[in-house]
């Protein structure tokens, strides 16, 4: 079999950011494929969700090891997700290969990566702006059954027919639903439950025919190992930078498939960075303009800080409860 060396650096890059984060495989992949080696969109869709089939288990059966998965987390959001994703890979195939169908899914693929990017950013900023330190653990939280199955099933018509979802929306509306979880505590439980998902948006990917094999398997040789990697790091991950650089990928490849130009897209990402390297100058001077605890509550702050130098933490040191 020919293996694209391109392809597998591309599958390599993906893969070490599924297996970080939980998202990124849709989001990225199936944008290169199309973009950058000219491959039909809905081939590339199909494809690239035979290749997860392969790599979600992997990152998946790390996070199971080291018992950060939620299963009943991961129950209800299959119960949507997997009949929805059969439902998808079916109106792709409704769609077919022609030119404007083509381009039908190029624009519905770019609306699903625009909404997700906007918003992660959405949920980054609210984070920011009430403080919350996301200090929950995954396997406290109180499922909320009927949401966390529409988010399933949200979650599966999008990975049926855009290949777009099983990370980087699910994982989204998860951090909306869950506002004590930060998304390194998520990594787990959406790559556990995104195995079935893509399982039934790859069978009926394989039922109706828009495989590339040769495209598949060059994905896998650079994504198996590098999704090993990105799992085993995905407990230390830097969440605060991790989710706007995500983002910043996935809002790129969703104008361009909306059909923004190079040109223009490019002093739109060029705008964008310099707004958020604005941004991170402004609050970074505002930080370090804040008192400190001794400039605030004087001498009986410093006391109250010695007194309580050595203590060990309670419960009541970090804030908000785990469970919602």
């Amino acid at each position: 079999m020919h293996v694209d060396l391109h392809i597998v650096l591309g599958g390599a890059v993906v893969g070490f950011l599924v297996g970080l984060t939980g998202a990124g495989g849709g989001a990225l992949m199936t944008p290169m494929l199309i973009l950058l080696f000219g491959i039909r969109p809905s081939t590339a869709i199909s494809s690239d969700l035979v290749a997860a089939v392969f790599l979600r288990p992997m990152g998946a059966g790390v996070h199971i090891v080291g018992r950060t998965v939620n299963f009943r987390l991961v129950g209800w959001m299959v119960l949507g997700s997997v009949p929805m994703a059969f439902a998808g890979t079916y109106l792709l195939h409704l769609l077919g290969h022609a030119a404007a169908s083509e381009a039908t899914v190029e624009k519905v693929l770019g609306a699903a990566l625009l909404v997700g990017a906007a918003a992660m950013v959405l949920r980054y900023a609210l984070d920011r702006r009430g403080g919350h330190e996301r200090a929950g653990i995954v396997h406290g939280v109180v499922v909320r059954p009927i949401p966390t199955v529409a988010i399933g099933m949200a979650g599966g018509l999008l990975v049926g027919l855009t290949s777009v979802g099983s990370g980087s929306l699910i994982i989204v509306l998860l951090l909306f639903l869950y506002p004590v979880l930060g998304a390194g505590q998520l990594v787990g439980t959406d790559l556990t439950q995104a195995v079935p998902l893509t399982v039934a948006a790859a069978l009926g990917a394989l039922a109706f025919g828009h495989v590339e094999f040769l495209v598949t398997g060059s994905i896998l040789v650079g994504g198996v190992p590098a999704v090993l990697v990105g799992a085993l790091l995905s407990s230390r991950a830097p969440d605060r930078y991790i989710r706007p650089a995500l983002a910043f990928v996935i809002f790129a490849s969703g104008l361009r498939y909306v059909g923004v130009g190079a040109t223009p897209l490019a002093w739109v990402l060029y705008a964008v960075l310099s707004g958020a390297a604005v941004a991170h100058l402004a609050s970074a001077r505002t930080r370090r303009s804040r008192p400190g605890p001794t400039e605030a509550g004087g001498p009986h702050a410093t006391a109250g800080h010695d007194a309580h130098r050595g203590r060990r933490p309670v419960y009541g040191d970090v804030g908000p409860a785990v469970l919602e």
